[in-house]
């Protein structure tokens, strides 16, 4: 810990209360049951309680490590009767020191652990546990742990209703448009002004005088929201190339495994051609006659299967889509005006959605700060 919690409590090396548990010979995953049947117990794997085995090893509140791979020091609450399979590293409790949920969210923070290896990471626990913290009171801890978790629950409400609002959409769209079938067709081609390729990360646009240009990463694209503070920003040396750049209005095709559309001028609001979009496999944008926001939803939902059948290799991205085959896709069209009225419902939508993404993202902040204020940086 580089600094102090405003809790400071007492000092201590955490392997006074934490210990780890015995674990040699644990079955891999794979020899593990993927559903719970009578008889069979939960078992934690570096993903978490996803498979069962046919008998325990510890019977306690604990807390399990992922301990190999890209996610390890990535941390799961255990009780009752439990075991683990193999990559996990399995941890004790001294309960009348240290509360079960603090010391979970204490541990659960891939950053927090001390790591070897580069191709393969590891969590080196041994040495980890050996650090020093700050234990506040049991009371003090348990009350931090209610915080957060009241915190965690005013998260998760929103987030639901994100949730609900994309199934408004979604509900309106059969509403209005049913399974697409009956309407004419044009080809994708036709439909958009233009399918360009996105480009690679080391291709960037010139930085133009006064703007704060960068990269467009997915993560800041999220249930049709683009915040533009997860943008990355370019380096202040970046050299001017002949990058591709996002504008007002453009429908971005993402690298997913499975086909994802993200796109329509919710997402940008530069038009002056500053923004970079690595991660983007193609960019359109709709012609006079069709409508954006229609076109968008229709190729990331109803069409997402036709657009998957397109992938060619054992890899089923959009990567690796032809652009050839994309543009022959057939795109059912509804009257222009029944388009605009389906866009105008989603703009509504949207105001309500941005909302709740900022309400989780000022609750996130304030778990942070809890956070910080129990454990320190």
């Amino acid at each position: 810990m580089s600094s102090k919690p405003r809790f400071v409590g007492e000092k201590i090396c955490l392997n006074q209360v934490i210990r780890s548990l015995p674990a040699s010979k644990a079955v891999i995953k794979k020899k593990a049951a993927t559903e719970y049947a009578d008889g069979l117990y939960p078992a934690f794997s570096a993903s978490g309680q996803d498979v069962w085995l046919p008998d325990y090893r510890y019977n306690c509140h604990g807390v399990v490590v992922s301990a190999v791979g890209a996610r390890c020091g990535k941390a799961f609450k255990a009780s009752g009767k439990w075991n683990v399979v193999a990559n996990t590293h399995p941890l004790a409790l001294d309960e009348e020191r240290i509360d079960w949920d603090y010391a979970w969210r204490l541990l659960n923070n891939e950053n927090w652990w001390i790591k070897s290896g580069s191709g393969q990471p590891f969590v080196k626990v041994r040495e980890s546990l050996k650090r020093s913290i700050y234990l506040p009171p049991l009371s003090i801890q348990k009350q931090f742990a209610a915080n957060l978790r009241g915190v965690e629950s005013q998260i998760s409400i929103a987030q639901r209703s994100l949730a609900a609002l994309d199934s408004l959409v979604k509900s309106r769209f059969i509403e209005m448009f049913g399974d697409l079938s009956g309407y004419e067709s044009r080809t994708l081609k036709e439909c958009v002004s233009g399918i360009e390729s996105g480009k690679s990360p080391k291709c960037l646009a010139k930085p133009r005088e006064g703007n704060n240009p960068g990269v467009l990463k997915l993560s800041a694209i999220s249930s049709g929201i683009y915040k533009e503070t997860e943008n990355k920003a370019l380096p202040s040396d970046a050299k001017a190339t002949d990058g591709r750049v996002v504008c007002d209005g453009d429908i971005l095709l993402a690298r997913k495994n499975t086909p994802e559309l993200v796109g329509q001028s919710v997402f940008v609001n530069h038009t002056d051609g500053n923004i970079m979009f690595p991660d983007i496999v193609f960019r359109m944008h709709a012609k006079y006659e069709v409508d954006g926001v229609y076109l968008s939803y229709a190729l990331a939902h109803p069409l997402a299967g036709a657009i998957k059948s397109l992938a060619h290799g054992s890899a089923k991205s959009m990567s690796n889509i032809p652009k050839s085959e994309l543009v022959r896709l057939p795109i059912p069209l509804p009257p222009l005006a029944l388009q605009r009225e389906f866009a105008a419902f989603v703009s509504q939508v949207d105001k309500s959605r941005f909302i709740a993404q900022q309400q989780i993202e000022k609750l996130q902040m304030l778990y942070d700060s809890l956070a910080q204020d129990y454990f320190g940086d």
